[in-house]
């Protein structure tokens, strides 16, 4: 089977701000770079980072009733892995939008997510399932 990677590419304002971000708290693997560029190994997905105004978001998203920011990019992640990002993020003192929640338990869809801002504004979002196969499902 083949794997798709997925490529994302933002802006941020300082390259070695991202690489103690993304490189070192969230543990992503630094591939090639520039003075105007860094590219990380996200999880097993391309993530270029890019000198430049960060998104604009707005809180317009809802997630059980907290408006949280819109656009924004994250990963779905099985929970062993989500669990230590998110033990990891809390150690870190990371201010979160949203802190790790448990959400419809025992119900179909039942999930695990976290949403945070990287230091130019950015925001992301870190999700797992109870049952990965309900990813997709509605």
């Amino acid at each position: 089977m083949q794997s798709n990677i997925f490529h994302l590419a933002i802006n941020v304002t300082d390259l070695n701000q991202a690489r103690a971000f993304y490189g070192e708290l969230l543990g992503s693997e630094e591939g090639r770079s520039t003075e105007t560029w860094v590219d990380f190994n996200f999880f097993g997905h391309q993530l270029s980072l890019h000198l430049g105004e960060p998104l604009h978001t707005k809180n317009t998203g809802k997630v059980d009733n907290i408006a949280v920011p819109m656009p924004h990019f994250g990963l779905v992640l099985p929970l062993a892995l989500w669990r230590t990002l998110a033990d990891r993020l809390t150690a870190a003192k990371i201010d979160f939008v949203l802190p790790p929640t448990h959400r419809f338990e025992g119900q179909p869809g039942e999930q695990f997510t976290f949403f945070f801002f990287d230091p130019f504004g950015n925001p992301i979002e870190f999700k797992s399932f109870a049952d990965m196969k309900e990813v997709f499902n509605a």
